[in-house]
């Protein structure tokens, strides 16, 4: 029989904290599979939250102001999907479909859900992207909605919970409350602080945090906790509750090695009879206000793209700032940017469009994060930093293409063409990071004009999008009336009489114009190719190189050997009939300190190579 409760009936939201459990432990014994235990741990601050305090109208997840909950513990799924069916969202057939092949409520939370804002699961993620979503809500929708995160402890070892807190305090978020599920258990023991809820307390408030400490399974506490938090101003509250991992069972109760695993059918019949048996309480979850966002995105905003003088020797970081600027006029076109703002030339945007450009320092995790959280709030991010330190955020970027996140991420300062900083700062594995995430899109413009075209391009693009800008300044090669579609190449100089198809792209690409002319001069025609897009490539021009030049191609690219242009070429035509016959130039050591000209040329990438290279592709004696 369903039961509809009183949200300010104590014992109705006891009932439902073990409703909670009760279904945790079913629908993962029947799936044979999950994490009933850490679910148990966290019911009762779930059943007061969903009794008390979210705002949430579940017939209209696009309400924009309702509030945000974000599972950062992603493998507690159970305990949301029983939430799910405790606020009628779903039924409980679908409840008992929990990880089946086909399900939408899978092992972890994703997006295919309507409730679910973005996949978690990798631990120490969710409360990052929940702090790019409150910071959409405080300063550009200006909306009172509020955004929940849970944690779990054994995540507060990730540095990346930190550079959140950090950033939440520094921004003022007090429409964001953290709720730490402190149950001392992890997957293979206790966690590293256990139960010292006092040491947790000291670490938050030294970020800058309101910190209380609670039993998580008091319902008055819980609930005076959570009401204040979302009554406090200033700064961001974090709930450091203490609780029992598989709380109301007695043979699992803070009981190690039962972390992820299930209850065999008869132990799952015990536990629901020691929790009371089931139930079928339904809960009326408060709706918002509606509200609408203080930014509209029309779309009605006219961008005008800067225009370079062909010749003219402008860097594409540069270009990309210029562009950046110029797509502001869109109000749905935000930036942030991990401390190098004059390197990547995003401060452009930040001097225009100071409201809707956020700093986060040198904490690349959080800077995608953001630009996440900011796509969950529909905004249209770039992210910028140098391409090399994205790879320390290279999770994020992974989980957020699983979110189907929209975010545009520009790396500066890649290869050795970077020059005198040596090693640590040339992206060299870049475009092979970018090109294994599902589903993204990779860009690496030669000049300015093409640049600018590509940022306007990202703009609309669905998915992880990642542009590879470079350092330095070299020629603009395309007048302003070029267009460069996504999926597109240019190709520079060709004739019927070509030997040899030139591929590169960035700085290799005026290598290769360069290294042209020499063969040219010694009667060699050839073939020029401008891979801007790298994924998805062009097959219909390298089709047509290839049968023009019998397949002869030389692939040049400031990029490690594995993973980038030669890569994407060969993977492109692997079902041709003409197989390229392909030299491949790569850097394939790891460079040092020197001039940008002695490192591609000690990386055998600069124009002589590319001559010598060519010269013997044709069978022609150097």
């Amino acid at each position: 029989m369903r039961v509809d409760g009183d949200r300010n009936d104590f014992g109705f939201i006891r009932d439902l904290g073990q409703q909670l459990r009760v279904d945790s432990i079913r629908c993962s014994t029947e799936a044979g599979s999950g994490h009933p235990t850490s679910s148990m741990s966290a019911a009762d601050l779930m059943a007061v939250l969903i009794a008390r305090h979210l705002q949430y109208d579940w017939a209209n997840p696009h309400e924009p102001n309702n509030d945000h909950l974000i599972f950062s513990k992603g493998h507690a799924s159970p305990l949301l999907y029983a939430m799910f069916k405790a606020a009628g969202a779903i039924n409980d057939a679908e409840l008992l479909t929990f990880r089946k092949f086909g399900s939408r409520l899978q092992g972890h939370p994703t997006p295919v859900i309507p409730w679910v804002d973005v996949a978690t699961g990798s631990l120490g993620q969710g409360l990052p992207i929940a702090v790019g979503v409150a910071l959409a809500g405080r300063y550009l929708d200006t909306l009172p909605f509020h955004v929940w995160a849970l944690c779990g402890d054994s995540e507060l070892a990730e540095g990346s919970i930190w550079e959140a807190l950090d950033k939440a305090a520094f921004y003022g978020l007090s429409n964001l409350t953290a709720i730490f599920d402190i149950n001392r258990l992890g997957q293979r023991g206790p966690t590293e602080l256990q139960w010292n809820t006092e040491a947790y307390k000291a670490r938050v408030e030294a970020f800058g945090c309101r910190a209380t400490v609670i039993d998580g399974h008091d319902l008055a506490q819980i609930d005076r906790a959570l009401g204040e938090a979302r009554e406090t101003a200033g700064r961001p509250t974090v709930v450091i509750a203490r609780t029992k991992k598989g709380k109301g069972f007695s043979e699992v109760e803070d009981k190690e090695d039962w972390h992820g695993k299930p209850l065999p059918p008869d132990m799952a019949e015990r536990a629901i009879k020691e929790l009371g048996g089931m139930r079928d309480l339904r809960v009326k979850v408060a709706k918002p206000e509606h509200g609408e966002p203080a930014i509209q995105h029309n779309g009605s905003a006219r961008v005008e793209l800067p225009v370079y003088e062909k010749g003219a020797k402008v860097a594409t970081r540069k270009a990309y700032g210029d562009a950046l600027k110029a797509l502001g006029a869109r109000p749905d076109v935000v930036a942030m940017d991990g401390e190098v703002s004059n390197s990547t030339f995003a401060d452009e945007f930040k001097k225009a469009y100071p409201d809707r450009f956020f700093e986060m320092y040198i904490a690349e995790q959080q800077l995608v994060a953001t630009a996440v959280g900011m796509s969950v709030r529909h905004y249209v991010p770039f992210a910028s930093t140098f391409a090399a330190f994205f790879s320390r955020a290279y999770d994020f970027i992974r989980m957020a293409a699983i979110s189907r996140a929209n975010i545009r991420l520009t790396g500066s300062h890649a290869g050795v063409e970077i020059g005198q900083d040596g090693p640590s700062q040339m992206a060299l594995e870049d475009l092979a990071v970018m090109r294994a995430i599902e589903g993204s899109t990779v860009l690496y413009p030669s000049d300015a004009t093409s640049a600018v075209h590509l940022v306007k391009e990202m703009a609309d693009r669905q998915g992880i999008v990642y542009m590879r800008t470079t350092r330095g300044a070299y020629p603009v090669l395309y007048g302003a009336d070029e267009r460069f579609p996504v999926g597109g190449s240019k190709v520079l100089q060709s004739s019927d009489d070509d030997r040899v198809a030139l591929i590169g792209a960035g700085v290799t690409l005026h290598n290769c114009l360069e290294a042209a002319k020499e063969l040219a001069a010694e009667g060699i025609k050839v073939r020029v190719i401008d891979l801007y897009s790298v994924k998805p490539v062009d097959r219909k021009t390298l089709r047509e190189a290839a049968r023009a030049t019998d397949g002869h191609f030389v692939v040049v690219e400031d990029h490690y050997a594995e993973g980038g242009l030669a890569a994407a070429v060969l993977e492109a035509m692997a079902a041709d009939e003409l197989h390229p016959k392909l030299v491949h130039l790569a850097v394939r050591a790891l460079p040092g300190s020197g001039k940008p000209q002695e490192l591609m040329d000690a990386a055998e990438i600069s124009a002589r190579h590319i001559v010598a290279a060519a010269k013997n592709l044709v069978g022609v004696r150097p």
